[in-house]
């Protein structure tokens, strides 16, 4: 039976010497464990990227820079590994050196040449490797891949495809083997990525080619096992890096493995899992940084784990074309014609989605690397005979990865409220039961990835299948560390010390609060804010507004009276009244106030015109699309209740000129947690559309629904973007003035609610940690999905080391205010801050199940 191991090491894998002693110390452990490591290396770390610059420097003619950058990395690499740079690799920069001059002289570059300097980076760095590894007293020899692997000859492919993406017999080699057997060295190292073909040239394997390098070795060998080392320790449920959630998948199969690769896993290139599948060799990916870490196995004799999703992921600058024309309906050859283009010009079809009269494909990915606009533009041209085509981009396709996916379709519903939002593209099940794939813009993909993601995993534990997350793996920072700009951070003390006194409490901030207005007042183009006091009406917030001289925009004539009993000589222009589906003798009451009105449809005009007759007032428009962070913000759309229709205005002027009064404003608002600084542009550009039908009209209610970010890696909204491009509307149209009407975005951030730990307990894995109020206190969790940062105040710099469902005391399974959330090890006792909770948590407190929420303590400016 073979004895045969093959590693495979990455390019950060192999950067420094730290590094490469890790590959000498774990060669080692195989040849103790009675195996033979057969090794195969990258090049280092971006050096691929630079030779490939070298090659365009070299056809514009300038390449001297670009060559001594990449002599100078090796020769750094080598001093640290204690190898002369100097004899080790003088023939290939020569070589270099060489092929660099004379792509210069002739101004452009073959793909052969191309091979030939590419390859330069394997061959330097295992070069250095192997002399490292002789030099530890490991008895390892250097072999040329280009003398192992020959490509396979297609004869009919173009030159790119022969000699920059070959393929190889991935059979086993028993003359290859036999060479090795005789040989005495017991660690051989050679080359990912290179192989030679029949006339002994170089020829590459396409990009990431050396896991695929790795994979026809193990083939040859008839080896135990391929291992992949890099700086992860397997495939996850998702990008884990951008979802640090993310758990690990302990086992796959080699179909599922493929797709999630195909998909967009870039652990692991597609290409080197059929040459193991056919050997049936057990492919392990595992961590350089992190040897002994769980990981992931792939393998044919995985347990069954049944239907269900195992990963989400996602694949960026996807380009689609979308080709129109009734003739490819009950036409012969269609498709034959069409495609036989894409393969004219070189391009690989990835999806395909067809009806009656259209055709949508999306583009593989060259290199990884988006297509460059001529070449798509080229290809709509030669399309242009057959058909209507167009491109669409750039895009992300999203997809959903796991055996017998059609069996879990039933239980996807809710997941599927993700895509909500989302302009879909285009759909694709794969005949092979394994994959769900949705085409979407790209600037959508990670708030989209990270929402799917929650709504599929944030309930799983550890199981056969499902393996620790990413940050249980790795994360050893504390939640002090994460947040240290964040006022409860610096004033814990305070915190602490109020919640100690009486929990559970809201903590409001004074200098946030003052800090968001600050910012919105910076804002030239806006010529009134009017905080929208629905999102928390605490009299202390409501005077920190007033001082700084903002208006508020009310919803009810009890939010009036407030106002009104805080300040009692306030100028009545400086509140707002925007109430929906309101009584008569609410429109009466704010009237007889003096205040501005807003009338949101035109049941009141036409069923109480004497309230409105000889009267000034706004009207609220439904734009016809809403936006924001969950189906129940979103305040526009044909099935929101609010707002005037655009197909209603002629009866609005009707009805307006018959009670003569007068529209002077129109307001929108959108939804709320909206991140495009262009939305109330766009919604201005609205407004004043329908404005100039309206002589009266020269105030423009921009609404609000400006994002506030909730993860601590999330991106805050551009509010510099937004004042630009409200400026660039504003000098166009300086006839209207601009009103907004911010709440979430001014009070989120200034409040954090503050509980007490109850109990703790395990079940089935899942940690549970309760706290003293809920749902009650905060609904937002349960009623729109929402995320709040929750952090161990009592131990804020102590390590995270727990994932744990926190919980409150209500009698529904909806309380959780957050799911797998990394804590310290907590206590009962401890108190435990729930952040971003300044907007919509004690305004929207309940008694329910007779429990008292949380009361409400503003904290001074420092």
């Amino acid at each position: 039976m073979s004895n045969w191991v093959v590693l495979k090491f990455g390019g950060t894998s192999v950067a420094t010497r730290e590094r490469w002693e890790t590959i000498a110390q774990i060669a080692q452990q195989r040849v103790e464990n009675g195996e033979r490591p057969f090794v195969v290396c990258s090049a280092v770390s971006k050096i691929s990227r630079m030779l490939n610059r070298l090659i365009d420097d070299a056809v514009a003619g300038d390449y001297d820079e670009t060559l001594q950058q990449i002599k100078q990395r090796h020769h750094e690499l080598a001093d640290e590994l204690g190898v002369d740079a100097g004899t080790l690799l003088k023939s290939y920069f020569d070589e270099l050196d060489r092929l660099a001059k004379g792509i210069s002289l002739i101004r452009e570059s073959s793909a052969p040449l191309r091979a030939r300097i590419l390859a330069m980076g394997e061959l330097m760095s295992t070069t250095l490797g192997a002399a490292f590894l002789q030099a530890q007293g490991l008895g390892a020899q250097w072999l040329d891949a280009r003398t192992m692997l020959e490509s396979a000859r297609e004869p009919s492919a173009l030159a790119e495809r022969r000699y920059l993406s070959a393929t190889c017999d991935a059979v086993p080699d028993p003359a290859l083997q036999a060479r090795l057997q005789e040989a005495d060295a017991s660690i051989y190292l050679t080359q990912g990525f290179i192989a030679g073909n029949h006339a002994g040239e170089t020829v590459l394997l396409g990009w990431g080619g050396s896991d695929t390098s790795a994979a026809y070795f193990a083939a040859k060998l008839e080896a135990l096992r391929l291992e992949i080392w890099t700086d992860v320790p397997g495939m996850f449920t998702a990008n884990p890096r951008l979802i640090p959630s993310a758990r690990l998948l302990r086992e796959l199969d080699y179909d599922e493995a493929q797709e999630l690769a195909t998909a967009g896993a870039e652990v692991l290139h597609a290409r080197s899992i059929d040459p193991v599948r056919r050997g049936g060799i057990p492919l392990h990916i595992l961590c350089t940084n992190a040897p002994d870490m769980e990981h992931t196995r792939i393998a044919a004799d995985v347990p069954d784990f049944g239907p269900q999703i195992k990963s989400v992921t996602a694949q960026s600058h996807v380009t689609l074309i979308s080709m129109d024309t009734l003739g490819m309906w009950h036409q012969v050859g269609f498709l034959a014609d069409v495609f036989a283009v894409f393969r004219r010009e070189n391009m690989s079809i990835d999806l395909v989605a067809t009806s009656e009269t259209n055709v949508t494909v999306s583009l593989d990915l060259p290199n990884g690397e988006p297509y460059d606009p001529e070449i798509i533009k080229e290809l709509l041209e030669h399309l242009s005979p057959y058909c209507n085509a167009r491109a669409i981009g750039p895009c992300a396709a999203v997809t959903l990865v796991g055996r017998h996916i059609r069996k879990v379709l039933p239980e996807l519903g809710p997941v599927l409220e993700a895509f909500d939002e989302q302009q879909i593209y285009l759909m694709s099940q794969a005949a092979s039961d394994l994959n769900f794939t949705f085409v979407v813009r790209e600037k959508d993909v990670d708030r989209l990835l990270q929402k799917l993601h929650g709504q599929l995993f944030d309930l799983r534990g550890e199981d056969g299948l499902f393996g620790p997350t990413w940050s249980e793996l790795f994360d050893d920072t504390t939640a002090g560390s994460l947040h240290p700009e964040a006022w409860w951070s610096r004033r814990h003390g305070e915190v602490h010390a109020l919640a100690d006194a009486d929990s559970p409490v809201y903590v409001y901030d004074e200098g946030t609060l003052n800090a968001a207005a600050q910012q919105l007042q910076a804002i030239d183009a806006v010529d009134r804010l009017f905080y929208a006091m629905k999102a928390n009406p605490n009299p202390d917030i409501l005077r920190v507004f007033h001082d700084a001289g903002l208006g508020f925009e009310c919803v009810s004539p009890g939010e009036i009276e407030r106002v009104r009993t805080l300040f009692p000589d306030i100028d009545p222009d400086r509140i707002l009244f925007t109430p929906n589906f309101a009584a008569r003798s609410e429109y009466a009451q704010a009237f007889a106030a003096g205040v501005h009105v807003t009338l949101d449809n035109l049941y009141p005009l036409e069923a109480w015109p004497e309230t409105f007759a000889g009267r000034s007032f706004f009207v609220r428009l439904d734009p016809g699309q809403g936006f924001g962070h969950h189906k129940y913000v979103r305040t526009a759309g044909k099935y929101a209740k609010f707002g005037v229709g655009p197909d209603e205005l002629e009866r609005l002027k009707t009805l307006v000129a018959s009670v003569e009064a007068r529209i002077v404003g129109f307001h929108a608002h959108l939804g709320s947690g909206i991140s495009g600084p262009q939305t109330w542009t766009e919604t201005a550009v609205f407004l004043s559309s329908v404005a100039e039908r309206f002589p009266d009209a020269k105030i423009l209610n921009l609404g609000g629904g400006l994002s506030v970010p909730e993860r601590p890696e999330a991106e805050s909204l551009d509010v510099r973007a937004v004042a630009n491009l409200l400026g660039q509307f504003k000098a166009a149209n300086p006839h209207f003035d601009l009103w907004m009407e911010p709440g979430r975005f001014l009070v989120a951030q200034a409040g954090v609610l503050v509980a007490r730990v109850t109990q703790v307990k395990q079940k089935r894995g899942i940690h549970f940690i309760g706290i003293e109020t809920g749902m009650n206190s905060l609904i937002r969790p349960a009623l729109y999905g929402a995320y709040h940062e929750i952090v161990n105040l009592s131990r804020l710099h102590e390590p995270l080391a727990i994932t744990a469902e926190v919980v409150g005391p209500i009698c529904e399974s909806s309380d959780v205010l957050g799911h797998g959330r990394r804590l310290p090890e907590t206590h009962p006792g401890d108190l435990l801050l729930i952040a971003t909770a300044g907007a919509y948590g004690r305004a929207m407190a309940s008694n329910y199940n007779l429990r008292q929420p949380a009361s409400e303590v503003l904290l001074q400016s420092e």
